[in-house]
C-alpha cells in the first residue's frame, strides 16, 4: 500500500521564507498568523490528511459508491466517519468568513491544506471542496437572507453543496442548455431538467445538499446571456431552517468512470423542483463563475497533489528496488544489485517530478495569496492588481498545474516498472484518479483558449503587462553573481512568452485559427515563465539560508538548477510550434481523416 506524508517543509518554506505572509498582518485573518501558529495548522493538518485520509483512498477507489433503490447513496467504507471528523476539527470552515461560523484564516494557508486532502485522497476531498466553492459563490452572489440561511451550515460541514452546470447535450457551451425554471407567484422558481457529472449529487454524511443550478426562466434570451442560477436545496427547509420536505430532484444514476471511485458522481434529475434565484435573472454565469474559477484553481491543485503522492512512492521504490549495476560503476556492492535509483532515466523522471512539484506549489501558493490580496488588501490599487493576476493565471494554473501532474504520475508508474501497473502498488490509481484533473472544470484546451482569447486581451492587456512588469523588477533587483542562473533563465524565458505574445497579436487577429492553433503551446510557455519566477523567488530565499547548516537549502538550489537546465529548454520548442500557425492543422479534409 502506498504511503502519504505531507511536504509540510516544503510548505512551511514557501509561506515563511518566499512569501513572506507575515508583512501581511495588518490584513483581516493574517494579523495572527505567526510562524508557531502556521507550523501548527500545517502539522494537524498533515496528520489528519495522513492518519484519516489517506488509508481511506484505496478503500474509495475499489469500493466505489452505490446508488439504492430510492436514489440514496452509500459512500465507502470509513468516508461518513471521516467527513465527521474532518467537520468537527474545523478544517470545513478555515479560510470561511467568521461572519458564517468560518475561522477567517487567509486562503493561502487553505490552499495548503486542500492540496494534502488532495494527495491523501482526492474522491474524498472533492466533497468539501465544491461545498467551499458553492458557498463562496452564495456569498458573492446571494442576498443576505439567502447568505445568513445557507452559508453557516455549510461552512460547519453540516450541509453540503454541489454546482450543477453540464447536462447530456451541452458542456462547455452552456448557452444550449435545456433546464427550465419557471416562476412561481410565491417568488420561488419550479426547476425541471437533467444534469449530468454532478460530483458530490448525493452522499451520506450531511444533513442537507445544497445544489446550484444553472437554468433558463421561461421567456429569457437564447444563448449564455439567458441563463439564470438557483439555489435547489435537497430537503426545503422549515420555519425553523431544518430541513423538511424532500425536493423533487435526486440521484437518478451514478457514473462508472476510470477513477476517482469513491466520489458520487449523479445524474442528477429536477422534476419541478423548488429553487430559489441567485441574483438577478439571466445573470447567473455571472455568479457561478465565482464557483468554477475556485473550481479551476482547485483542479490544477489536484495535478499537483496526484503528482506529489505518486512522486513519494516512486522514491521509495527507487531506492529500494534492486536491478542491474550503475553503467558508471557498481554502486551496491553489498548487494546483488544496485538500487534502480542509480540510473540516469530513473534520476531523470524523479527530477521532473521533484522540479514541477516545488515550481507548482510556488506557483499554486502564491496565486492563492493573490486571491486573499483581491479580497482582504487595503488599498484598491493592490486589490485590482491581485484580481487582474486571478483572471490572468487561473486557466494556467487549471491547465499547466494538470497537464504536467499526469505526466508526473505517468512517470512515477513508469518507475515502478510492471509493478506499476498492478493495483497493489498504488501507482494506477493515482493516474486514472489524476487524468479527470485534465478534462473537468473547463478541458485544458478550453482553458488554452480561454488565455489566449480573452485573458491576454482584458482590460487592454493591463494583467499581463503588470506581470511582465513585476518579474523586470524582479530581475533588475536580484542580477547578482549568487543569482545569475535564475536571473538569466527567467529573462530568457520571459523574453520567449513576449515572443509568443507579440506573434499572436500579428497573427492572431487576422485569423483567429491562429490563436487558436498557437493556445495550447502558448500556455505552456506562459505556465513554464511563471515556474522561472518562482524558481527565482526560492532560489531567492534558499541563498539567504544557505549557510545555516540545513541542508534542505542546498536541496532547493539543485532542484532549481535542474529546472533551469533540463526543464526550460523545452519552452523553446513550444515558440516554434506557436509560429506555424494553423496551417499545418488544416491539411487534410475532414474526410481523410
Amino acid at each position: 500500500m502506498p504511503r502519504y506524508d505531507a511536504p509540510v517543509r516544503d510548505m512551511r518554506f514557501i509561506l515563511n521564507d518566499v512569501l513572506n505572509i507575515e508583512s501581511y498582518n495588518n490584513l483581516s485573518g493574517f494579523s495572527e498568523l505567526s510562524e508557531d501558529l502556521v507550523d501548527a495548522i500545517l502539522n494537524e493538518g498533515a496528520k489528519f490528511s495522513k492518519e484519516v485520509l489517506h488509508p481511506l483512498n484505496m478503500v474509495g477507489d475499489q469500493q466505489g459508491v452505490i446508488r439504492n433503490a430510492d436514489g440514496s447513496v452509500k459512500t465507502p467504507d470509513g468516508f461518513p466517519e471521516a467527513y465527521k471528523a474532518m467537520a468537527e476539527g474545523g478544517w470545513t470552515g478555515l479560510s470561511a468568513s467568521p461572519e458564517f461560523g468560518g475561522q477567517g484564516l487567509p486562503y493561502v494557508l487553505d490552499s495548503a491544506i486542500s492540496e494534502m486532502m488532495s494527495s491523501a485522497n482526492m474522491a474524498f476531498a472533492m466533497y468539501p471542496g465544491l461545498t467551499h466553492g458553492a458557498y463562496s459563490a452564495i456569498v458573492a452572489g446571494g442576498s443576505q437572507e439567502q447568505k445568513e440561511t445557507y452559508v453557516p451550515k455549510m461552512v460547519s460541514g453540516e450541509w453540503s453543496g454541489t454546482m450543477n452546470l453540464t447536462e447530456p447535450h451541452c458542456g462547455t457551451d452552456l448557452g444550449l442548455m435545456k433546464t427550465k425554471a419557471a416562476p412561481q407567484a410565491d417568488g420561488t422558481y419550479k426547476i425541471t431538467g437533467q444534469k449530468i457529472w454532478i460530483s458530490g449529487g448525493e452522499n451520506d454524511f450531511t444533513d442537507n445538499i445544497i445544489h446550484l443550478v444553472l437554468a433558463k426562466i421561461e421567456g429569457a434570451p437564447e444563448g449564455i446571456k439567458g441563463v439564470s442560477l438557483f439555489i435547489v436545496p435537497k430537503f426545503i427547509l422549515d420555519e425553523n431552517g431544518n430541513p423538511g420536505e424532500r425536493n423533487a430532484c435526486g440521484c437518478g444514476g451514478l457514473e462508472e468512470k476510470m477513477g476517482i471511485h469513491g466520489n458520487a458522481t449523479c445524474v442528477m434529475n429536477y422534476d419541478g423542483a423548488t429553487g430559489y434565484l441567485v441574483g438577478e435573472p439571466n445573470k447567473g454565469m455571472r455568479t457561478m463563475f465565482v464557483m468554477m474559477n475556485a473550481a479551476r484553481l482547485g483542479v490544477g491543485m489536484q495535478g499537483l497533489a496526484q503528482s506529489e503522492i505518486s512522486y513519494q512512492n516512486a522514491v521509495d521504490f527507487a531506492k529500494d528496488r534492486i536491478q542491474g549495476r550503475s553503467v558508471s560503476g557498481v554502486k551496491a556492492p553489498e548487494k546483488a544489485a544496485d538500487p534502480v535509483i542509480v540510473h540516469p532515466d530513473v534520476r531523470r523522471m524523479l527530477m521532473d517530478q521533484k522540479a514541477f512539484n516545488e515550481g507548482a506549489r510556488a506557483f499554486s501558493l502564491w496565486t492563492s495569496l493573490q486571491n486573499d490580496l483581491e479580497h482582504r488588501a487595503e488599498d484598491e490599487a493592490t486589490r485590482e492588481k491581485a484580481g487582474d493576476y486571478m483572471g490572468l493565471l487561473t486557466p494556467v494554473i487549471k491547465a499547466f498545474l494538470t497537464d504536467k501532474g499526469l505526466k508526473g504520475c505517468i512517470d512515477a508508474m513508469q518507475i515502478h516498472g510492471g509493478s506499476g501497473f498492478t493495483r497493489e502498488w498504488g501507482m494506477e490509481q493515482f493516474v486514472r484518479d489524476c487524468r479527470i484533473a485534465l478534462i473537468y472544470e473547463g478541458t485544458n484546451g478550453v482553458q488554452a483558449l480561454d488565455l489566449v482569447g480573452r485573458k491576454l486581451a482584458s482590460k487592454g492587456g493591463r494583467a499581463i503587462m503588470t506581470f511582465n512588469a513585476e518579474m523586470d523588477a524582479f530581475i533588475a533587483e536580484n542580477d547578482s553573481e549568487d543569482m545569475k542562473l535564475y536571473i538569466d533563465a527567467l529573462k530568457t524565458t520571459k523574453g520567449q512568452l513576449q515572443e509568443a505574445t507579440m506573434w499572436l497579436m500579428q497573427n492572431g487577429m487576422t485569423n483567429p485559427d491562429n490563436a487558436a492553433a498557437a493556445s495550447h503551446d502558448y500556455l505552456h510557455i506562459f505556465g513554464y515563465t511563471a515556474f522561472a519566477y518562482m524558481w527565482a523567488r526560492m532560489a531567492k530565499a534558499a541563498l539567504a539560508k544557505k549557510d545555516s547548516g540545513d541542508s534542505f537549502y542546498a536541496e532547493k538550489l539543485a532542484t532549481g538548477r535542474y529546472f533551469v537546465e533540463r526543464m526550460l529548454p523545452d519552452v523553446a520548442a513550444h515558440l516554434v510550434k506557436v509560429k506555424t500557425g494553423a496551417e499545418p492543422l488544416f491539411l487534410l479534409e475532414e474526410a481523410q481523416f
